[in-house]
């Protein structure tokens, strides 16, 4: 019966499989595991060289991804195509110190022990060569994730772990599955406190391939932070869609204030600048933070997405306004009928553009290439 799981999820990391699995197998000796390869239809082949080498040994297997993509999501279809009671999350950089595995096997093990964390913050582990700005975006990651765990962690921006799959079962359904921090995901997700034990390791530098860190990281951090906070309540797609259009209206009004007030321009005329590069930064913005899962790429996707926003929005507008009046011919008070107006608009924008901008404004046949998929890349951003 296998034990333990490693879970490895991949994009673009073919030179790196068959090193960290030669490396695997010389630190679990004595123990019956199997290595799970998650790759989200990596352009480089780490599938087929995933697939090449289970043809020689029974403890390798592949789930290739096809149409999405995410750390998070990747780690936890993984883990659930595991049947072993202990599961292991790193990364295939071979940046984290596999040598620890069995320690961290050991520890988990421990009657009531939930999680076992490989942490770069306790006595004996450490960033390696990081730079002085990138470990101090490290621990601001591990300030801010107090917001949404009630319990301390040293290292809660670790992507190295092993977790028991009583605890798993009991937080699956309530995970959000977001972006890179999985750990965070999973330990923010129980509504009991976590039993977590933390053991020292030095984060290598990267050998093969490049880093995926990048602003999008930051921003897929920020939304598992506000999913945490607000998903639970209300669609977390919907409270970043209605933070987007709040940016807008603030554009709207400076634009306004500094073409008008000024004297610059009349007022239609600021109206309708200020209109037009509102409804553009609300595209933009949209379209990189609410619905990153099916960001638009390349001119051709993007024009006529911004068209299809634009045209929806005008018409949510519409339906502001006459429902606004309906109300206030009828003695609403004027502030409620405009709040009125304002979410009913705010949901017809909302399920308008989800279904015709992002969703069907994609090609929804022949086989989409990495670059136009959904979410980001599943490999170590490095933070």
């Amino acid at each position: 019966m296998i034990q333990l799981s490693v879970v490895i999820p991949t994009l673009n990391e073919r030179p790196n499989i068959q090193p960290i699995f030669e490396r695997l197998l010389a630190c679990l000796d004595g123990i019956d595991w199997e290595v799970i390869f998650v790759d989200d239809d990596s352009p480089d082949g780490t599938a087929e060289e995933c697939r090449r080498l289970a043809l020689s040994t029974s403890r390798v297997r592949v789930v290739q991804r096809v149409g999405r993509r995410g750390l998070a999501s990747a780690c936890l279809e993984g883990m659930l195509a595991s049947s072993a009671p202990f599961v292991a999350v790193m990364d295939g950089d071979m940046q984290h110190d596999e040598t620890i595995l069995p320690r961290m096997f050991k520890e988990a093990q421990i009657p009531g022990t939930d999680v076992v964390i490989g942490s770069r913050h306790v006595e004996g582990g450490g960033m390696g060569s990081f730079s002085r700005e990138r470990v101090k975006l490290s621990n601001l990651g591990r300030r801010l994730s107090l917001i949404i765990t009630s319990q301390e962690l040293s290292d809660p921006m670790s992507g190295f772990f092993v977790i028991t799959r009583t605890y798993l079962n009991k937080v699956i359904y309530r995970v959000s599955g977001v972006g890179f921090k999985i750990l965070l995901d999973l330990i923010a997700s129980s509504p009991d406190p976590v039993n977590v034990r933390e053991i020292p390791y030095v984060f290598r530098n990267r050998l093969y391939g490049e880093s995926k860190l990048s602003i999008t990281v930051g921003i897929e951090y920020l939304v598992l932070l506000a999913d945490k906070i607000v998903g639970y309540a209300i669609p977390l797609p919907f409270a970043l869609f209605s933070i987007v259009g709040a940016t807008g209206v603030v554009l709207y009004l400076a634009i306004v204030t500094a073409l008008y007030r000024t004297g610059y321009t009349t007022f239609l005329r600021a109206q309708i600048v200020a209109t037009g590069v509102a409804m553009v930064s609300n595209f933009l913005l949209n379209n990189l933070i609410t619905y990153r899962a099916n960001q638009l790429r390349g001119w051709a996707s993007i024009t006529k997405g911004l068209i299809g926003f634009c045209l929806a929005c005008s018409l949510g507008a519409l339906s502001n306004i006459a429902v606004a009046k309906l109300l206030a011919d009828r003695g609403v008070q004027w502030a409620v009928a405009g709040i009125t107006g304002i979410v009913i608009g705010s949901v017809w924008n909302y399920s308008v553009t989800a279904v015709f901008t992002w969703h069907l404004g994609q090609r929804k046949s022949g086989r989409r290439t990495p670059a136009k998929k959904s979410y980001l890349p599943a490999a170590s951003p490095d933070a």
